[in-house]
């Protein structure tokens, strides 16, 4: 176990920690805003995936890196249009609709991806990965600079995305009209404003974070696609959420909790340290399971109050 304190793999195993923390960053950012629009999007998962599959296949048809996270936007947005326009238009329960989001993202992707590359006797289709982006001076300090600077741009993009949702959230127009539609959106339709347009507009926000969560996954950190390759980060992202009590800087601090038990286990497998690693592997959902129960029995909540209500017009 002493080989895991050396600096070389201290450094390592953080570093790890921060790349491994963007996606589950950019989804829990994009949740929340959904969430304190009023509208519980338990199809994240599915929408990460899409995700994921549009960026692959974007980086493999063009060679293009922006083009591949402008498809994986466009991917998670149109999957978090059909939950918006389920739940706000038609008021269907929303707990259905993002399971059955998940089922459809699981079924289609798989499907488009033998459609494009099933051909018996081919090898696996790979594309390039994102590459590290260095930035200058700051990557040089040391220990700080490998762990925190020496990263690629979506993770920049994550970590900067933490005060651009807070900001908006809390210091804009915007951002209190929807934080009122998961508290009383009653109040956004007395006066003259669309509950149901504010809401579109937030849960698409959203899907586009998402969207660049599951680019990353794929182009970000793999080289390919495979079946049910987010792994259940989506499913982490909504646990982070209820974590961080629905709060911008809590999405950070759980997010890289989850990416150190990770980085942890990876770590620890290939040093060859003799111990089960299914055990590492399993603590960042062990972890979610016991915040789940801690939240429970927290005292003060920030959950908004009409989270997962269909809002009617007309209705005290």
């Amino acid at each position: 176990m002493g080989d895991l304190f050396t600096d070389t793999i201290v450094i390592s195993v953080l570093a790890a920690t921060i790349r491994i923390a963007t996606p589950l960053i950019l989804a829990a950012l994009g949740e929340l805003i959904a969430e304190r629009a009023g509208i519980l999007n338990l199809g994240v998962e599915g929408t990460m995936l899409m995700a994921a599959f549009a960026a692959f296949i974007g980086a493999y048809a063009t060679g293009s890196t922006l083009m591949a996270l402008l498809l994986a936007v466009l991917a998670g947005m149109a999957m978090s249009f059909i939950m918006v326009f389920m739940a706000a238009t038609l008021k269907v329960e929303q707990v259905v609709t993002g399971l059955a989001l998940n089922l459809l993202a699981a079924g289609m992707s798989l499907y488009l991806y033998k459609a494009f590359f099933a051909v018996e006797g081919q090898a696996m289709p790979t594309v390039a990965v994102m590459p590290v982006a260095p930035i200058p001076f700051l990557s040089e300090i040391p220990y700080i600079g490998p762990i925190l600077f020496t990263q690629k741009v979506l993770t920049y993009v994550a970590l900067l995305m933490v005060p651009v949702v807070w900001f908006f959230l809390y210091r804009t127009k915007y951002g209190l009209e929807i934080r009122c539609l998961g508290e009383n959106p009653k109040a956004i339709d007395t006066k003259g404003m669309s509950v149901s347009l504010r809401q579109y507009g937030a849960v698409m926000a959203g899907g586009a974070l998402c969207g660049l969560a599951g680019a990353f996954v794929t182009i970000g950190s793999s080289a390919r696609f495979v079946p049910d390759i987010t792994n259940g980060r989506g499913w982490l992202a909504l646990v982070i959420v209820i974590a961080a009590n629905w709060r911008p800087s809590g999405i950070l601090i759980a997010a890289l909790v989850f990416a150190f038990l990770d980085a942890l286990q990876l770590q620890i497998q290939g040093i060859g340290v003799q111990m089960p690693y299914q055990i590492f592997l399993a603590l960042p959902y062990v972890l979610a399971i016991v915040l789940m129960v801690l939240k429970s029995r927290r005292g003060r909540s920030e959950e908004p109050a009409r989270l997962g209500v269909p809002y009617f017009r007309g209705e005290r």
